[in-house]
């Protein structure tokens, strides 16, 4: 009698799907038994923090912040050359030896 090679793939793959979709399903059902409908104008409202919205959400956004100068730059590539410096005596030293 042959084996099926991939009857074990299928049954993990239903076990995972299952395991995935199970907990929705139950909550939906909950949902539908318990929970009572509420439906109207308030509940179907957009709101954020109990308040009407006002304005435009798009709002200028200043990047000045994020732009870096040049001394800034060149101070990280001074750190980072400090830490490339370090690994290198470090490894000519054979300090990061494992064995």
């Amino acid at each position: 009698m042959g084996t099926n090679s991939y009857l074990p793939i299928v049954v993990l793959l239903v076990g995972a799907v299952g395991f995935a979709v199970a907990p929705l399903a139950l909550a939906w059902l909950w949902a539908k038994k318990f929970s009572p409908q509420k439906p109207g104008l308030d509940k179907n409202a957009v709101y954020e923090c109990g308040l009407e919205s006002s304005g435009d959400a798009w709002v200028p956004f200043k990047t000045g912040y994020y732009h870096f100068s040049a001394a800034d730059c060149l101070s990280m590539l001074v750190f980072l050359f400090l830490l490339i410096a370090g690994l290198a005596w470090a490894w000519q030293k054979k300090v990061l030896a494992w064995t």
